[in-house]
């Protein structure tokens, strides 16, 4: 039976970055993501780079035994222009990018991966993770040395160990192929998605959710209503027999590109230019005529005058100061936050900032929620106040909370790497059998995701894990096995 795609592909900045550093693409025959890592100089470049390396391959069905070929070769340039650019511009030094791309020929599907972007199968209501995270403590927890859930509030979760872009070592790429069968439905996310919300979160809305768009605009919405405090990037796509797309589903096949990518053309002169020239901001400056004064023209002011003048002037800026606090002050005491109140759940009024002497809070309400007894996710949450603004948004914070007191027994070995899930997510069960196939040696530099800058985390060690190995999988049973590459030391 012939297939083809069903997709939608979603972006937003979050809560708390000021840029989107994720780039996504979704096409008939190819699905694209990446998460930029860089800081605000590099990051929306890099994960826009290696989209625009990948895109064309979206341009004519490739033969099947070509799918991962196609796939290397894009992925290469794409590192190599980065590198490039990295040499060229010093802003641009550390800047790199995570990468997870599908291309279907026909009823197969080549799949590479590079980083901790992930990709999920629903296939027959159960949602597997194929794609296996490289990062730190996923080869801690793949080593038996920490659980998954320590892991989830470990301080080094953050550190990738393979990613395109200025790193150590050589591009060590994951790869398999695989069967696209009718029915099944694929999710491509950054760790905006699954850093803050639940495996068992997202299996339950990819059920329920029956349109692709919409299910990509409700895991965006949860990933926001966790916190939001990383960019989200989510493309949902399903595999249908040919010809069952509906009639008014025009963006079928159509591609869509989102976040950083979107506006690449921006991105990519801004990188070629030092020091930004070419931002919206430098652009601006350089239209708006600057004028000068004629010398003859002016006419000094008499002494006295020009002090009155200065004084006025003094007493209308201590006024718009004074109303400008007063109204800022009021504006606070609509805002409410959770936060850890000497071990128990608090909900305060105001914001959690303190001017000298002055406090913008107060205490409205503490609750009955221990915070020992939340998960390690909603432990993680409440390691910074959770800022909402109104008395119910925060209130929903709250119940989202009291809903991660008990943790059901199922089986996810995954860890996420920031943030905590909503009202519906649920903690991975113990005893879940944990892949141990993976490099006992890192990098002696170790780039990192989610981050402002160069990148977050740290750590170094001596050696970096080795390649793995091509993967046929022409008929995975049910649920698919995370793919774990054999390693090979460097």
């Amino acid at each position: 039976m012939s297939v083809q795609f069903h997709y939608a592909a979603r972006s937003d900045v979050g809560l708390v970055r000021s840029n989107n550093q994720d780039s996504g693409y979704a096409g008939p025959h190819l699905l694209v993501l990446a998460d930029g890592m860089g800081g605000p100089a590099g990051g929306d470049i890099a994960s826009s780079v290696a989209v625009a390396h990948l895109a064309p391959l979206d341009g004519d069905v490739p033969p099947a035994d070509n799918l991962l070929p196609l796939l290397r070769d894009a992925i290469e340039s794409a590192h190599d222009e980065l590198m490039d650019r990295s040499q060229q511009d010093s802003d641009l030094a550390g800047l790199g990018t995570t990468a997870i791309a599908i291309l279907r020929s026909g009823n197969k599907l080549g799949m590479v991966h590079i980083g901790d972007s992930r990709a999920y199968l629903l296939r027959a209501e159960r949602l597997t993770q194929v794609t296996q995270d490289h990062t730190y403590v996923q080869h801690l927890v793949d080593t038996g040395r920490i659980t998954a859930e320590e892991a989830e509030v470990h301080p080094n979760r953050n550190m990738i160990l393979r990613a395109l872009g200025d790193t150590a070592g050589e591009v060590t790429l994951d790869e398999s192929v695989r069967e696209a069968r009718p029915g099944d439905r694929w999710l491509l996310c950054s760790d905006g998605l699954s850093g803050m919300v639940a495996a068992e979160t997202i299996e339950k809305t990819m059920n329920r959710e029956k349109d692709p768009a919409e299910c990509a605009d409700k895991l965006v919405d949860l990933a926001l209503r966790s916190g939001g405090t990383d960019n989200v990037t989510v493309i949902v796509c399903d595999v249908v027999a040919t010809g069952s797309v509906p009639s008014d589903s025009s963006l079928s096949t159509v591609p869509q590109i989102v976040g950083a990518a979107a506006n690449k053309s921006w991105a990519l002169s801004r990188a070629s230019t030092p020091g930004g020239g070419g931002s919206s901001a430098a652009k601006a400056a350089a239209l708006t005529p600057r004028t000068e004064a004629d010398p003859e023209e002016e006419t000094p002011l008499p002494r006295r005058r020009r002090r009155l003048g200065a004084v006025i002037g003094l007493l209308l800026i201590l006024g718009l100061l004074a109303g400008g606090m007063f109204a800022g002050y009021r504006w606070t005491q609509t805002q409410y936050f959770v936060a850890d109140d000497d071990g128990w759940v608090s909900l305060y009024r105001g914001i959690p900032q303190t001017l000298g002497p002055i406090t913008f809070a107060e205490l409205h309400e503490r609750t009955d929620i221990e915070v020992s007894r939340l998960t390690g996710l909603a432990k993680n949450r409440l390691q910074s106040p959770i800022t909402r603004g109104s008395l119910e948004e925060a209130e929903q914070v709250v119940e989202n909370l009291r809903s991660e007191l008990v943790a059901p027994e199922r089986g996810y070995s995954t860890s996420r790497k920031s943030g905590g899930p909503n009202s519906e997510l649920l903690e991975p069960a113990a005893g879940t059998e944990e892949a141990t196939d993976l490099p006992t040696a890192l990098p002696t530099e170790l780039p990192t995701n989610g981050g402002e800058g160069t990148g977050e985390g740290g750590g170094a060690s001596s050696e970096i894990p080795g390649d793995g190995p091509t993967v046929f999988v022409p008929d995975p049973p049910v649920p698919i096995p995370t793919v774990s590459p054999s390693p090979e030391v460097m």
